[in-house]
């Protein structure tokens, strides 16, 4: 059985990539223009639009964003680690893509995409780091 900590890091997790998975579905163009919202054009700076890819990629977060909550409803040990490792398979790349191409960025939003990304990487990590809740035998009389 999972620890409360582990149900609300899976479902905060996956709530934070909910959103970030619908938004290219829903608007391809404006995820491309106005992504992450607060600070524009991190997507835009890196390269042409590509509809198909943004579809791509919000289809396959949103994929995650639901790997990770359906793991917190499930509430076994497995399905959190397993739900972990998708979100290491994600995020591992994508973070080590960011390291090396952040240079055309201002600093602050170097700062920012290095620390979200690496979260991103942190708590799965973490999250296979916390042991399962032992389930205990009811005692006969």
């Amino acid at each position: 059985m999972q620890r409360t900590i582990t149900r609300v890091l899976l479902v905060v997790f996956g709530l934070v990539e909910a959103p970030i998975g619908l938004w290219p579905l829903i608007s391809p163009n404006g995820f491309y223009l106005d992504f992450p919202g607060f600070r524009t054009g991190w997507v835009s700076m890196d390269g042409p639009f590509n509809e198909h890819l943004l579809r791509d990629f919000g289809s396959l977060t949103l994929a995650l964003a639901a790997t990770l909550i359906g793991a917190a409803v499930i509430g076994t040990t497995a399905a959190a680690r397993l739900a972990s490792v998708v979100g290491l398979l994600y995020s591992v790349p994508h973070f080590a893509y960011h390291l090396g191409h952040v240079s055309h960025f201002e600093a602050i939003d170097q700062v920012l995409i290095i620390a979200l990304t690496g979260a991103t990487v942190l708590v799965p990590l973490v999250l296979l780091a916390i042991p399962g809740r032992r389930v205990s035998t009811p005692a006969t009389p």
